[in-house]
């Protein structure tokens, strides 16, 4: 698959947030600013400065680029941490584990979830080899939460990124219901969900991950 043929990856998180708000960014090209978005965007400006540190146990790769063509996406990771595993059975003496930094707090809803186990795929598909696992670091908690990348997330992933390629080749903007979510969405006031929204219809599918307990085959 060519790279312009790929979505970018941080649009899975947009899908699970909002199908609504993955087409008017992804589809439509339509983009608008709030304090959420600005302060998220000056964060992981500072997290994504492109580098590379050495440790004895632990090696740091900073904003590695990713691709999975299985997917049909690519991105960048914030940080990718290569960590070391002496005597390890499968003889990788270097394990990735995807950071994935976000402004605010852990959140329901699994987006952030879904997005950092893409990226643990897209780094299996790359280099061939296992990735268990990885963390999100919320700036205001100053902490990272651990996840671990089970079969339930990996086929939310999988059918997150179908459901972002039908959208995206069919050119298709969905009608949503508004939500609790659409308040701090910096794209409110283009979106109009009181006004183009489903009346009395359900907030927007979050893929929920018992509709996709296990792997397609050709994902397995």
């Amino acid at each position: 698959m060519e790279v312009d043929d790929l979505l970018p990856l941080s649009g899975l998180q947009h899908l699970v947030f909002c199908e609504r708000q993955f087409a008017m960014i992804h589809v439509e090209q339509t983009w608008a600013e709030n304090d959420l978005t600005i302060s998220g965007r000056q964060f992981h400006e500072r997290a994504d400065l492109p580098g590379q540190s050495w440790g004895a146990s632990v090696r740091v790769a900073r904003a590695l680029t990713l691709r999975s063509d299985r997917l049909g996406l690519s991105g960048k990771a914030d940080v990718v941490e290569f960590h070391r595993e002496a005597g390890s059975d499968d003889g990788v003496p270097w394990r990735p584990f995807p950071v994935e930094y976000k402004r605010g707090r852990p959140k329901p809803g699994g987006a952030d979830e879904v997005q950092l186990c893409a990226q643990g795929l897209c780094l299996e598909e790359m280099l061939g080899l296992e990735v268990p696992r990885g963390a999100l670091f919320y700036g205001k908690t100053r902490r990272r939460k651990a996840v671990e990348f089970t079969d339930d997330l990996r086929a939310r992933v999988v059918a997150a990124a179908r459901r972002c390629r039908e959208l995206f080749d069919g050119r298709v903007t969905p009608r949503v219901a508004r939500h609790k979510g659409c308040d701090r969405c910096s794209l409110l006031d283009l979106c109009l969900p009181t006004v183009t929204g489903v009346p009395g219809g359900p907030a927007p599918d979050r893929l929920d991950s018992a509709r996709f307990a296990r792997l397609p085959e050709d994902f397995a």
